[in-house]
């Protein structure tokens, strides 16, 4: 069946993570996408290990799968015109270098759109391409703190940590698939291409909207409460009697559910939790009266006794668990790609299920400059012979 982004084609000069994310989704969907990395010069992320397999760090394989690979000697006029070429027959363009690199090798959006009006240029960088914050170096640590993230994320004795995966990268990669589609929408309209401004900041700041409406309706800078939730309770992780589990009795009707589940009915009538925002104003009473329920029984009785009641819980589990959880299997979020040197390699599978198009990983991350033949061939139609001077000539790899 075709997916819905066949015949797109993806220009992918992205690195690390916010982009290459982007253009693993984009290819998952059907597009085209042809990484283009330098001959001297690879993405960071292909160092980013251990772990490695087959010479491959693991982290690269996990990013990358699905695309495919050119090696273009972006130091070269040569290499810098055969982008051009590429551009011109280009959909989409996404770029996630320092703002104003692509300016100098040649290859910005003034240039761009002169090549081909249909393209859409998506740049991401850390605090966006204005502003007095422009040139700022950004990783996804840095925005992490930068946007506020960190300041309310650790533990409720006020010990501050980094979430545990790379959120702002993976926003900023979520919001460009966004704004690619979108532009690419306008495109059927109007038939032109456009710019996609995507910042790490902006992501971050639109993705945390509940944290910071909670802070302009009362003036209070949340502080890190573990696992715990500022506006309800009972939402945190809790102690049961072979781990930790999480709980989260989010409305009236569920918090009576969870009393019935843990056999404490009067709690539900005890005017000090008789409505959650008393329930948040009493939390350290209450809380630790349900630690002490909870280690009672095993998580997974625990588990058992509140879905009998509707109240959603489950316990604190480890990544091997969740890539054998049937329901991950049956959703088919962990396929296995064959990759030339690594073997077989599991990757995440796609996230959005279609009825008429869905979405696959089809091919492993490429090795550098593995489809750089094959792509010129195809985008370009450049013969063997031309593609055999190019590389005498150090133009490609």
């Amino acid at each position: 069946m075709p997916k819905p982004l066949e015949g797109l084609r993806v220009l992918d000069f992205t690195h690390a993570l916010a982009g290459p994310y982007c253009t693993m989704l984009l290819a998952t969907y059907g597009a085209d996408v042809y990484k283009v990395e330098g001959t001297g010069t690879e993405d960071m992320g292909r160092t980013w290990g251990p772990p490695f397999q087959g010479g491959q760090a693991s982290y690269f394989l996990g990013i990358n799968a699905g695309k495919q690979a050119l090696a273009i000697n972006l130091k070269s006029a040569e290499g810098i015109a055969l982008c051009r070429e590429l551009i011109a027959h280009a959909d989409v363009l996404i770029e996630n270098m320092r703002p104003g690199t692509m300016t100098r090798l040649g290859l910005g959006w003034d240039v761009a759109q002169g090549l081909n009006p249909r393209l859409v240029y998506c740049s991401i960088s850390g605090r966006g391409q204005y502003g007095p914050g422009r040139d700022d170096p950004a990783m996804d640590l840095i925005m992490q703190a930068a946007s506020g993230l960190i300041s309310m994320t650790g533990t409720a004795d006020g010990d501050t940590a980094r979430c545990g995966h790379s959120v702002a990268d993976i926003t900023s990669g979520m919001f460009s698939l966004i704004g690619i589609l979108m532009a690419l929408r306008v495109r059927e309209q109007t038939g032109r291409g456009q710019f996609v401004d995507v910042s790490m900041l902006d992501s971050m700041i639109s993705a945390m909207a509940s944290n910071f409406a909670n802070f302009l309706g009362s003036g209070v800078s949340p502080r890190p409460l573990g696992t715990a939730f500022s506006t309800i309770v009972p939402y945190k992780a809790f102690p049961a009697k072979d781990r930790e589990m999480v709980i989260a009795a989010a409305s009236e009707k569920l918090w009576q559910g969870f009393c019935e589940a843990v056999e404490h009915p009067e709690w539900a009538a005890d005017p000090r939790f008789a409505t959650n925002p008393l329930r948040v104003k009493n939390r350290e009473m209450l809380e630790p009266m349900i630690d002490e329920v909870l280690q009672t029984r095993t998580a997974g009785e625990w588990g058992r006794l509140l879905a009998a009641q509707g109240v959603p819980s489950s316990p604190v589990r480890t990544l091997d668990e969740v890539i054998h959880d049937p329901q991950a299997q049956v959703r088919e979020m962990f396929p296995v790609v064959e990759h030339p040197t690594a073997g077989p390699v599991v990757v995440t599978g796609a996230p959005i299920k279609f009825s008429e198009t869905p979405g696959q990983v089809e091919r492993a991350a490429p090795l550098p400059g593995q489809h750089t033949r094959e792509a010129l061939m195809h985008l370009l139609g450049l013969d063997a012979a031309a593609i055999d001077s190019l590389i005498a000539r150090g133009v490609v790899k």
